[in-house]
C-alpha cells in the first residue's frame, strides 16, 4: 500500500516539552513543524477513549488508581499538567474526541497506540476501532499500533479497515510473520535492536518499518541509511538536524 504517514512522528505529542498525551503537547509539536503524532489510548469505565500511557493515574495526574476503572466524568476533571511544570497547571486529560477533531481540522496524521491495562485488551481494541468508525472522517486513517496482539486482533475484528502496526520491544526474526498473521501493515520496533537486515526483511514481506524512540541524530541517520520508513521522536529539533529522507513509495 502507498504509505500516507509523515516520516517524523512526535512521541506522545511533544511529551518532553509539555505534559505527555495532552492537547498542550500536540500544540507544541505542531508548532515545531510536526505533521504526525503518536499517543497512547485506553478506555474509561464507561467506554470513552482518552489518552494516557500508564495503567494508573498517579504519575501524570493528580488522580490515583487504575484509570480504566473510572468514568470519563471523573477523569476529565483531573489535572494532567502540574506534574510537568508550572505553565501547564490545570491541563486536563485529553479525550480522543478532542484530539481527533483538532487533528482532522489541520490534516494531521495520528499513530494511536492501543494501551490496555491487564485484562482490557479486547475491550480497548474493539472500542477504539468502533469509535473511529463513527467519528473519523479524514482521508488518512489513524495507524493503530500495540504491543498486545489481542488488542490488534480485537480492532481488526471490529473494523478491518483501520491499518494496524505491531509494536516490539526487541527485533525478532519472526516479526514479519507475526505482523502478517495480525493483518498489520507495519512493525514499530525499539530502535537499538533494528538494523538494515531487519528493515529489508520487513520490506520483503510488504511491511513498513518504523522505530521508537529515536532522539539522537546519529541513530536517526543510521536508520535512514538502512531504509527506515518512519521515526518516532521526543526531539522536536531532530528533523532539522537530519536530512529529511524521500517520501516512502509503494512496496512491491
Amino acid at each position: 500500500m502507498a504509505w500516507p504517514y509523515p516520516f517524523w512522528i512526535a512521541h506522545r505529542g511533544a511529551g518532553k516539552e509539555a505534559p505527555e498525551n495532552t492537547l498542550a503537547a500536540f500544540h507544541v509539536g505542531h508548532a515545531a513543524g510536526f505533521m504526525g503524532f503518536e499517543c497512547d489510548v485506553q478506555l474509561s469505565a464507561d467506554g470513552r477513549p482518552f489518552l494516557l500511557h500508564d495503567d494508573e493515574l498517579d504519575r501524570t495526574t493528580n488522580g490515583s488508581g487504575l484509570a480504566c476503572t473510572q468514568e470519563w466524568a471523573v477523569l476529565q476533571g483531573l489535572d494532567a499538567g502540574s506534574w510537568h511544570s508550572a505553565p501547564f497547571v490545570g491541563e486536563p486529560l485529553a479525550s480522543l474526541a478532542g484530539l481527533a477533531a483538532w487533528a482532522q481540522a489541520l490534516g494531521l496524521a495520528l499513530n494511536l497506540e492501543l494501551k490496555p491495562s491487564p485484562g482490557e485488551a479486547e475491550r480497548v481494541g474493539d472500542g477504539v476501532a468502533r469509535w473511529l468508525r463513527q467519528h473519523w472522517q479524514a482521508s488518512v486513517p489513524p495507524l493503530l499500533s500495540s504491543f498486545d496482539p489481542e488488542a490488534l486482533r480485537a480492532a481488526y475484528a471490529a473494523d478491518a479497515d483501520w491499518p494496524l502496526a505491531l509494536l516490539l520491544t526487541q527485533w525478532r526474526p519472526d516479526a514479519p510473520e507475526l505482523a502478517l498473521q495480525l493483518h498489520a501493515k507495519a512493525v514499530v520496533c525499539q530502535y537499538r535492536s533494528l538494523d538494515g537486515a531487519g528493515i529489508q526483511a520487513l520490506h520483503g514481506a510488504g511491511l513498513r518499518a518504523l522505530c521508537y524512540t529515536v532522539n539522537e541524530a546519529t541513530e536517526a541517520k543510521r536508520l535512514i541509511d538502512a531504509g527506515i520508513d518512519g521515526l518516532i521522536t521526543d526531539r522536536m529539533d531532530l528533523p532539522k538536524l537530519v536530512a529529511r529522507p524521500p517520501r516512502p513509495s509503494a512496496l512491491g
